[in-house]
């Protein structure tokens, strides 16, 4: 099956379409309740305060053994790239989404009370604002930045 999206013929197949969105995976501890370190380290991120949210969540990434870590690392790499669009850094910016967004693409929609699926929507409608502007027009970014939505 062929799917419209190849530069050739406007089609790739399915499979290749699956790679760009894999099915999302549950990972243990996915349905635990969110520890307090993630509900002040996303307060912080609703705040804009990305960097104190990336101190928050790093220590919490760190310590955590199971791939529920890809939710804190992408949450505070998020927040990270975010705090790199507000001082004009086109690079650090794109770069640090990318890696986020690598980390939370695959979780479940929900994790840990996280609307993941929600939040990385909204970054990458940032990011991909963010490249339609450049390096040179990014202060004319005009989107509202994600806010993290949990429900626990």
């Amino acid at each position: 099956m062929r799917v419209p999206d190849s530069p050739e013929d406007g089609c790739m197949t399915l499979a290749a379409a699956e790679r760009l969105t894999p099915p999302s995976r549950l990972v243990p501890g996915w349905d635990e309740p969110p520890p307090a370190a993630l509900l002040h380290g996303i307060e912080q991120f609703n705040r804009g305060e990305y960097w104190e949210c990336h101190e928050t969540l790093e220590a919490l990434w760190r310590a955590e053994k199971r791939d529920t870590r890809d939710l804190y690392q992408g949450i505070l790499q998020v927040g990270v790239a975010l705090h790199h669009l507000r001082n004009n850094n086109y690079a650090g910016a794109i770069k640090v989404f990318r890696r986020g967004l690598a980390r939370l693409q695959g979780l479940p929609p929900v994790c840990q009370g996280v609307h993941v699926l929600e939040l990385a929507t909204a970054a990458r409608g940032v990011h991909d604002a963010a490249l339609d502007l450049g390096p040179d027009r990014l202060a004319e970014l005009a989107l509202p930045y994600p806010v993290i939505r949990i429900d626990w």
